[in-house]
């Protein structure tokens, strides 16, 4: 199994200890280091809701130095700006003398821990380490990250079931993650899809879009024509997240 290293970070900075040892490369020597194939959340937005969250990250690191422990990590403006809760990294995985591959595991709670809401967005990724004796190097990967906070939908349709021709009303709501207050609130405003699939279909179709008010309560008629089922459907933006409400199935007579 591998060695486990774990930091924890006070809210909002950058104040950080780890609580491990990472394995030394072997045939490490003096000199410097280099961080090469990270990824983080296989190039995917990391999206936060109210429950703790993993985010799979790996990198390649080189060096011919002995080293405590190495990771990779988010930051803004400067390497001083952290943003992570916590950190589990494998031990080196040798690809040769000097150079190791890692599976690190990124974990962001903010039922636990601190967040604004003003994090949720663009972030650069950054990979250190810290060398045996003292002195450490930090490298930008050249990548950016978005940190985006959960976003959900309801939906109701009715009347059900409804004659063919009829009226049919689909209402729902879409809120976000509110990290502060630590509860789903009204996200208003928001463009939404109204989605149909009819029953026997394997996907649905956008019928049409429309915006919800400043509550974030969604409205909708549609005339009835075929028994299936009625969704609503948000592509999310730079700070928030996708979603789909459930579907809520209406016989057509």
């Amino acid at each position: 199994m591998g060695k486990n290293v774990w930091r924890a970070v006070v809210a909002g900075g950058a104040a950080a200890v780890f609580t491990g040892l990472a394995a030394v490369p072997a045939g490490a020597a003096e000199g410097g280091a280099s961080f090469t194939r990270v990824k983080v959340n296989g190039g995917k937005p990391i999206v936060i809701g109210l429950s703790e969250v993993a985010v799979p990250t790996s990198f390649r690191m080189a060096t011919t130095r002995k080293w405590k422990w190495s990771a990779v990590f988010l930051y803004r403006g400067t390497t001083s700006d952290q943003l992570w809760h916590a950190i589990e990294t494998s031990d080196c995985h040798e690809v040769s003398s000097g150079v190791c591959d890692f599976n690190e595991t990124m974990y962001f709670d903010p039922t636990e821990w601190d967040m604004r809401n003003s994090e949720a967005g663009a972030w650069k990724v950054a990979a250190e380490v810290s060398f045996k004796g003292g002195g450490g190097d930090t490298d930008n990967a050249g990548l950016t990250a978005y940190v985006k906070r959960n976003s959900r939908l309801s939906v109701n349709a009715a009347p059900e079931p409804v004659a063919k021709g009829k009226t049919l009303t689909v209402t729902g709501k879409v809120t976000r993650a509110d990290w502060e207050t630590k509860k789903y609130t009204s996200y208003g405003s928001r463009l939404v899809s109204l989605q149909f699939k009819p029953s026997g279909a394997t996907s649905y179709t956008t019928v049409k879009k429309v915006h919800a008010n400043g509550s974030g309560a969604l409205k909708a008629t549609v005339k009835a024509s075929k028994t299936g089922a009625w969704r609503w459907a948000y592509y999310g933006n730079t700070t928030t997240g996708p979603s789909t409400s459930a579907a809520d199935n209406v016989v057509v007579r």
